[in-house]
């Protein structure tokens, strides 16, 4: 399993090709001829690009789902909505499709960040409003999210 770090700012070129980051190259070299997957984020507008061996515990979560039960149909077939494989070309860089470009609402700045095993892909304005969303402080959410975990190792 990957767990990639970092967060990186780079340009989408008129025809949608980013370059990855030389910090996550170096992370990924291990996988970088395996390929990609890049898709539609579940609940952001912004995309999400698996290695392939990361794509496929994701999938193989999503393909375990019964297929009778019409959540599940329903579900499947707008998670895999636009999924598109890709690679990097000789320059270190992946196209962006027309369709996931307008998804996404990227135009020219693009942020790359980690999460976990997988990158998001941001319209860079779009990504800063999201971090800093005020509506919740993050303060709040920290402790909403991490304070019922209990940290202290030594405590049984």
């Amino acid at each position: 399993m990957i767990n990639l770090i970092g967060t990186y700012e780079c340009k989408a070129d008129a025809k949608g090709r980013v370059a990855l980051s030389s910090g996550f190259k170096k992370q990924l070299s291990s996988v970088l001829q395996d390929g990609f997957v890049l898709k539609r984020s579940v609940f952001e507008s912004c995309l999400e690009l698996y290695p392939m061996s990361e794509w496929a515990l994701v999938n193989k979560e999503v393909s375990g789902l019964n297929r009778f039960v019409k959540a599940n149909n329903d579900f499947i077939r707008r998670f895999n909505a636009g999924v598109k494989i890709v690679e990097l070309d000789a320059s270190g860089r992946f196209l962006i499709p027309k369709d996931l470009m307008a998804f996404s609402g990227i135009k020219k700045e693009v942020v790359l960040c980690s999460v976990g095993g997988y990158l998001e892909i941001w319209d860079k304005d779009m990504y800063e409003s999201s971090v800093n969303n005020s509506e919740v402080p993050f303060s709040e959410l920290a402790e909403d999210v991490m304070g019922n975990k209990n940290t202290d190792s030594n405590v049984s």
